[in-house]
């Protein structure tokens, strides 16, 4: 059933997901209807040619004069991923480190709520905002797929969006437990973003040189983009990796809570 922690949580903030999807709408709406106009005559082979290999590269944007490469290096792999970390980051350092700050997980705790049972909720309700972003954002590439002319599989926009999903539920559930461990937001918001940043990174690195390539092994980025998704189809080893790790921090983000004194 579902439990106060949760239903709170959502309906606090419902205005702030709005927000979200409209930000994300603008996103695909600015970028998907001007690959017909760049694509189709090959300019942007043009401007990759024209950019260092090495940025291009770092950015993923040798794939980009496809269409399911340029909605994968705009969208999925950028704009996309940047937007569902940096909300995954703000819901997470709220979550449990915020709401010990504040005061609310004490008074929460002392009305009969459980440790495991709040923690687990908490996770809960920002695994279900971030999967509603990654849907929303899935629907709106499918509804642009051919007046965009990208030439995507459907299929494979339902594994590019569990990728992005996976990737900001990982740092979220990294903030969870770093807020659960500490109970200091500043904690939670810093390893939550800094599980994004260093595995961007070290794909980023690794895309370099074959000498750093084991970097990739080290980053939940590579995991689920070093097949590109939209194009190739999402690879589920990769799949299994991010969400089991994710849903392992969670847990242990619940065995935390239990294990220290809660002051308000």
């Amino acid at each position: 059933m579902i439990g106060p922690v949760f239903r709170r949580s959502i309906r606090d903030s419902w205005r702030s997901l709005v927000g979200w999807t409209v930000g994300i709408a603008a996103v695909l709406f600015l970028y998907l209807p001007l690959y017909p106009s760049f694509g189709a005559n090959g300019q942007l082979e043009g401007i990759i040619d024209a950019l260092p290999s090495e940025l291009v590269d770092t950015l993923g944007y040798d794939q980009i004069a496809t269409g399911a490469g340029y909605a994968q290096s705009t969208f999925y792999g950028l704009m996309g991923f940047l937007l569902l970390t940096i909300a995954a980051v703000l819901w997470s350092s709220a979550a449990i480190a915020g709401a010990e700050e504040s005061g609310r997980l004490e008074l929460d705790l002392a009305h009969g709520i459980g440790r495991v049972r709040y923690a687990l909720e908490s996770a809960l309700s920002v695994l279900v905002r971030l999967a509603w972003l990654g849907a929303f954002a899935g629907g709106v590439v499918w509804a642009l797929n051919e007046p965009a002319e990208l030439g995507i599989h459907p299929p494979h926009i339902v594994g590019a969006s569990l990728a992005l999903v996976g990737l900001a539920f990982l740092s979220a559930a990294a903030g969870l437990l770093a807020g659960a461990l500490s109970g200091r937001k500043a904690w939670a918001t810093g390893v939550a973003a800094g599980v994004a940043v260093l595995g961007y990174v070290f794909q980023a690195v690794a895309r370099q040189s074959q000498d750093v390539e084991w970097l990739n092994a080290l980053s939940p980025y590579a995991w689920v983009y070093h097949q590109p998704p939209l194009k190739e189809g999402a690879d589920a080893g990769g799949l299994l990796l991010v969400w089991g790790i994710g849903l392992a921090l969670t847990a242990g983000s619940a065995l935390a809570l239990t294990r220290r004194d809660i002051r308000g």
